[in-house]
């Protein structure tokens, strides 16, 4: 039994390597539940650690940590979408949101990141020195809410596409 396969779903000039299948099922099935929830995770937490000081000394390298997981899982989920999408040779208008929209995924999740590294600056320089950086914890605050909530936005609108290719438009 093979637990991972990896096929060569791009031209041979590219070289390119794609997780296809984990034990038979479809990669993207199985990873895009992992993006789904560390996505919107990682904004909530973002956003936490950038309102509340607490939050941020007690989370803000887990949120690093989460962060750099999304980032990776993000083109493994996209490239094992492409594959699906030509194996399954459905050229559905939905299916082809989905597949545009998914696209979007790779800068939510490196604006995820910068948030969260952003975050863990501020941490590192609040425990150096006592003085106050409020312009700079107000621009982290700012970004890190428009990110956050953008990114969750954006996992939305992707998973109700990909929902709805898969299952049709529900009442």
């Amino acid at each position: 039994m093979t637990l991972f396969k990896i096929t060569g779903g791009l031209p041979p000039a590219t070289y390119a390597q794609h997780m296809t299948t984990i034990t038979g099922i479809p990669a993207h099935a199985l990873l895009v539940h992992a993006i789904v929830v560390l996505a919107p995770l990682v904004a909530l937490l973002g956003i936490l650690c950038a309102l509340w000081p607490a939050a941020r000394r007690r989370l803000v390298w887990l949120v690093v940590a989460l962060a750099a997981v999304n980032l990776v899982l993000t083109p493994l989920t996209t490239s094992a979408g492409d594959w699906l999408f030509n194996q399954l040779g459905n050229d559905s208008p939905i299916l082809q949101t989905h597949k545009e929209r998914g696209a979007w995924m790779i800068y939510f999740s490196i604006g995820l990141l910068v948030v969260a590294v952003a975050l863990a600056v501020l941490h590192r320089l609040e425990e150096r020195s006592d003085k106050r950086r409020t312009v700079a914890t107000v621009v982290v605050a700012i970004v890190a809410m428009v990110v956050g909530i953008s990114s969750i936005v954006g996992v939305v609108r992707i998973g109700d596409a990909g929902a709805e290719a898969v299952w049709g438009r529900q009442s």
